[in-house]
């Protein structure tokens, strides 16, 4: 997410979850289904256990403390979003989250924040870690490090039974696309708007707005032709939204694809490392396969943990 739509009022909270416990067992978010139409992975979560020596390595302040501190944007599904209940975070980051502490011997703390103050309250010390479906970028990495989970990148997505015969960005041109304000997604589609301009074949109409469902709806009464949203997210929603009748998503490489990475402090080197040997570990026993796949995400799975991965 590079960078993300900004919420204008952070709601700002903090939940402390248990280590052990799993995502999928409280309801979808506002609107949605209930829990029965979550991925149930409980049983996923719960199973991982403590290894001791990769706890050896945490830093002395957080192991003491048996906490890790996440900071998070919670409005982007499937990564991270809200049960029904409105405060239990739910989503494949979150059960990445769980699964990461719990080898480290750690429960997961919680706060919701404008994805905007992510970095600096890592900075300023608040938060142990981020992790918000932030791409890691040469810029962010002036900042901050990032230990890299999983690769996305921008994704097409059109109404169901694609009827303008979307197959890739160059069929963008001549046609009209929402985005996010503020993204690469919106970022990408003045690109390709000149690029379509200088080939000849008409400017892209480019819709800005803060709401994903103001986008959706628009593509579903065919004010545009498309949605230019990172792949889990569209994946999710082509998925959930009309159960899976509405919209669908381009078979296409994603555009210009990149890693998302858990932001880590300069200052906080040795708990890179430990983020980095536990999430290892996650990929070599499965259990990181396991919650992709239950989320529906493993298109983004990688097969080796780096740090700084991003060129």
């Amino acid at each position: 997410m590079s960078p993300r739509r900004i919420a204008p009022v952070a709601l700002m909270f903090s939940l402390l979850v248990a280590c052990g416990g799993g995502g999928g067992d409280g309801a979808a978010p506002s609107g949605g289904a209930g829990t029965d139409d979550l991925p149930q992975t409980e049983s996923i979560v719960s199973a991982v256990t403590k290894d001791d020596a990769l706890a050896a390595g945490l830093p002395p302040q957080i192991a003491s403390a048996g906490v890790l501190r996440v900071g998070s944007n919670v409005q982007n599904p499937p990564n991270n979003f809200y049960a029904a209940d409105g405060t239990t975070p739910v989503g494949s980051e979150v059960d990445l989250a769980k699964a990461v502490a719990a080898k480290l011997g750690l429960e997961v703390e919680y706060s919701d924040m404008a994805f905007s103050s992510l970095i600096t309250s890592l900075q300023s010390g608040r938060i142990d870690i981020t992790m918000a479906a932030m791409n890691d970028t040469p810029e962010r990495q002036q900042a901050i490090d990032f230990v890299d989970y999983f690769t996305s990148g921008i994704t097409i997505m059109v109404q169901k039974g694609n009827p303008d015969g979307v197959s890739g960005p160059d069929d963008l041109c001549g046609k009209s696309v929402a985005v996010n304000l503020g993204t690469s997604q919106e970022e990408f589609a003045r690109e390709q708007s000149a690029t379509c301009t200088q080939a000849g074949r008409g400017e892209v109409t480019i819709t800005s707005t803060d709401s994903d469902t103001q986008n959706q709806n628009q593509l579903r009464t065919g004010r545009v032709t498309a949605i230019l949203n990172d792949l889990p997210t569209a994946v999710y929603v082509a998925k959930t939204a009309g159960d899976g009748e509405y919209f669908e998503v381009v078979d296409s490489e994603p555009i210009k694809g990149g890693p998302y990475g858990i932001g880590v402090g300069k200052d906080a080197p040795q708990l890179s490392q430990s983020l980095k040997a536990a999430l290892q570990s996650l990929v070599d026993d499965g259990t990181y396969g396991k919650i992709l796949d239950a989320w529906d995400v493993s298109r983004g799975a990688i097969t080796e943990v780096t740090i700084n991965g991003a060129a």
